[in-house]
């Protein structure tokens, strides 16, 4: 039907045909926005049953988007997380929506070192093995505060924890092999360095300064880490884009900025789902079952900054990381 049909029929006024000429537009520029935001989707249909994933932070956000996909895909999924009650809610609601479901819970402090140890005990003795290890969990943005072990807290959390953790299961996933590590961490490390001489910002400490080195050591243990493995293992890390999470909810935004940004978030922001596509892609795609050492983002390789692959830096921060966590007093 033409325009001038159209308005003959309706009676519709020549403004009010622009108005909606006018809404029409703007609603086809958010849906191509929307879309070109959103990101890549893991496309495979890979079966995962008898395998076991673990996801630490896998209560909620990204983590948890990514425990409902690899249940989906019939993996046995580990919520490893600091609030079990917050857990057994995820856990209960994955189980809800896949038939079948194998989920389980269990309690997780990444700011602790002796709740790594404690959870690696109970997840050895209690599990048959481990196929995918996805170091998920994170903190952004907080106050300067120290971890149990005297540590500023997000390079606790994001990197120390999780350094512990996959070194202690190593074991466990080398008898399971072949099996994946993956580190999930962001695109902001191109900002980041390591300070060694402040490594807990007792000099200097700024959150979003904090934050990005801690994502430069989650490249930087990957790197380090692809030089250490035992056959049959493999690591890689991403990135899973800007997600609308609970990530931020330390961060210190302006309220009135906040609120004239949020129409702008709603539109460039991935969902949970979506920015869990790439994590998935990485657990799962067949194609990468021997590729190791690289980074990701919508689903396919991307290059990190050039000082995240610097070998010497990797190789200190691997023996700094080593002496903060008593790792060889294992």
């Amino acid at each position: 039907m033409g325009f001038s049909l159209f308005n003959k029929i309706y009676r519709i006024k020549p403004s009010e045909m622009s108005r909606i000429a006018l809404v029409g537009a703007c609603g086809a520029l958010v849906w191509l926005l929307r879309r070109y935001f959103s990101g890549a989707v893991c496309q495979n249909n890979v079966n995962l049953r008898g395998k076991t994933a673990l996801i630490t932070g896998g209560n909620t956000g990204l983590g948890k988007a990514t425990a409902l996909t690899l249940a989906q895909k019939g993996a046995r999924v580990i919520l490893a997380c600091r609030s079990l009650k917050r857990g057994d809610k995820a856990a209960s609601e994955i189980r809800s929506q896949v038939e079948n479901a194998q989920v389980a819970v269990y309690f997780l402090d990444l700011s602790s070192l002796n709740s790594v140890r404690k959870f690696v005990q109970d997840f050895v003795r209690t599990e048959n093995g481990l196929h995918i290890l996805i170091n998920n969990a994170g903190i952004y943005g907080c106050p300067h505060w120290k971890s149990e072990d005297g540590y500023e807290m997000q390079f606790a959390v994001n990197h120390l924890g999780h350094f512990l953790l996959t070194n202690l299961l190593m074991d466990t996933l080398a008898q399971s092999a072949p099996s994946r590590v993956l580190v999930v961490t962001s695109s902001l490390h191109k900002r980041g360095t390591i300070e060694f001489d402040d490594l807990s910002g007792d000099k200097d400490y700024k959150p979003r300064k904090a934050y990005a080195q801690s994502k430069l050591a989650n490249l930087l243990f990957a790197h380090e880490l692809n030089k250490r493995l035992p056959s049959g293992v493999t690591v890689n890390s991403l990135h899973p884009g800007i997600v609308w999470t609970e990530l931020a909810r330390y961060s210190t935004f302006n309220p009135i900025l906040r609120y004239l940004a949020y129409p702008l978030l709603l539109l460039i922001l991935k969902t949970p789902w979506q920015g869990a596509q790439t994590t998935t892609y990485c657990a799962t795609e067949p194609s990468l079952q021997e590729v190791s050492g690289l980074y990701f983002g919508d689903c396919k390789q991307e290059e990190c900054a050039q000082h995240a692959k610097d070998d010497g830096t990797a190789k200190k921060l691997w023996e700094v990381s080593e002496k903060m966590t008593g790792l060889h007093q294992e």
